[in-house]
């Protein structure tokens, strides 16, 4: 069994939605359907993939406010994030409306996700990680075996999350990237909630945001 992604940036904010699926049973997961379901469900169709989980690593309009569209369409259920970020999911078509974008939707996951729990993905099983920071919830998706990481918006090439939110807190985004991720190895590869990927020990030597 070998696990296969793809990137698919969405909304005007190029938000890495990323589709992960069992290349053997061709079953997967949606990580992130910030929007353009209709574009997401034409690249479901060619990779010939059947959604059955949508995995939400926070409450952000461009990542969450297509999940509920998405799981209307596919029966999916909404997982995560983290019970903290409730009220962002709840206020996703006003975050939106901020910013012009048409066919968000308010969603409530099926289930919210803790520290130490497991989703799956294909037959490999993903350990969730609470990040928060960025947004109170924010939590992330990491395999050790795989040596792979869905980061969603802690930690980016070069940079880190937004914290300047009224919820955002720099602080505890820092202890959370220092503690939690970059202590999983240097060689673990990361996808990122926006533009290119990179490896938590490229970051752990580079990203300014990480030195001292």
């Amino acid at each position: 069994m070998a696990l296969k992604a793809a990137v698919v940036p969405v909304t005007p904010f190029q938000q890495n939605c990323t589709i992960l699926w069992d290349d053997e049973t061709l079953k997967g997961v949606v990580v992130d359907p910030g929007g353009e379901v209709p574009h997401l469900l034409k690249t479901l169709e060619h990779l010939k993939v059947t959604v059955e989980t949508i995995l939400l690593t926070h409450g952000h309009m461009d990542h969450a406010a297509g999940a509920d569209e998405l799981r209307e369409v596919t029966g999916a259920p909404v997982v995560g994030p983290h019970l903290a970020d409730a009220f962002l999911l709840e206020g996703l078509v006003a975050q939106a409306a901020k910013y012009g974008m048409e066919g968000a939707r308010v969603v409530t996951p099926d289930r919210w996700l803790t520290e130490g729990e497991t989703v799956r993905i294909g037959e490999e099983s993903f350990e969730v990680l609470h990040c928060p920071g960025h947004s109170p919830g924010h939590v992330v998706f990491v395999n050790q075996a795989l040596r792979v990481a869905l980061v969603g918006d802690v930690l980016f090439r070069g940079s880190i999350g937004r914290t300047d939110f009224p919820y955002g807190d720099h602080a505890a985004l820092i202890e959370a990237i220092t503690t939690k991720l970059l202590p999983l190895g240097d060689d673990i590869s990361f996808v990122c909630g926006h533009g290119p990927g990179s490896q938590f020990g490229v970051e752990r030597q580079s990203n300014p945001f990480l030195q001292g």
